[in-house]
């Protein structure tokens, strides 16, 4: 595939604070193959009428109530029709205007691309890279101490992916890209910035629901006793990360 097509899919409810600036950052995109998906959750604040300016770059747009997030993202997974799909929610932005352009020139026809995260607060300004770097060479063994890639940073080749597992509510993204990369025989790291990710959602705010969740998600994928031992680790580098910089974030 000389220029695959990229499904960008954003999902947003009741966001009209964010939903351009995520949307101008898809849009302006230098890169010529992508297929643009809005999925809204039938917002009653100004968002709608936000995305209705930008409706004619835009290859689905559905606004219609959800059963969450996940929900969400599953009706537009059904509806993407790229090679590759990447998930950029209400708030969130690619790094750079060439962004996509440089992550498919970087090795061709790979299972998975990735990069690295920026960290956005709510003030919009940056807050630094994600607590966990890129792995070097990604495989699904390396989720084993904490999501070492964001949600946000990662292409994957659409007949790689399955629905969402909606018995997750917060966590499942997790549980999404652990599926797709055992299954991947490529996996590229594009070594550059992919994406800025407005933090505060709601796996923070219900943190105690997402850690149950992340826990169950490790145990499926790589056993119960593991599990236990993994994250006996993750509970001692959070807290040394936060000894060392005052903050926990992703």
């Amino acid at each position: 595939m000389d220029k695959p097509l990229l499904s960008v899919i954003t999902v947003v409810f009741n966001n009209e604070r964010d939903i351009e600036r995520t949307m101008l950052s898809v849009l302006n995109q230098t890169y010529p193959g992508i297929e643009y998906l809005i999925i809204d959750g039938k917002s009653t604040d100004g968002t709608l009428e936000i995305i209705r300016k930008h409706q004619n770059k835009i290859a689905v747009f559905i606004s219609e109530k959800d059963e969450g997030i996940y929900d969400a993202m599953n009706k537009g997974l059904a509806k993407a029709n790229g090679n590759y799909v990447i998930f950029m929610n209400s708030g969130d932005e690619f790094y750079e205007k060439d962004t996509v352009k440089t992550v498919f020139a970087s090795a061709p026809d790979a299972d998975i691309y990735y990069g690295e995260t920026e960290m956005i607060g709510q003030n919009l300004k940056s807050l630094g890279q994600r607590r966990h770097n890129s792995p070097k060479n990604f495989t699904w063994k390396d989720f084993k101490y904490g999501m070492s890639i964001s949600h946000q940073a990662i292409f994957i080749r659409r007949n790689l992916v399955e629905n969402y597992d909606l018995k997750y509510q917060l966590s499942a993204d997790i549980d999404w890209i652990l599926s797709a990369a055992k299954k991947a025989k490529t996996i590229v790291n594009v070594h550059q910035y992919v994406a800025k990710y407005l933090v505060g959602g709601q796996s923070k705010k219900r943190h105690l629901r997402s850690l149950l969740e992340r826990f169950a998600i490790m145990r499926k994928h790589y056993g119960l006793l593991p599990a236990v031992f993994n994250h006996v680790i993750i509970a001692f580098n959070l807290g040394w990360y936060w000894l060392k910089f005052g903050r926990t974030n992703d």
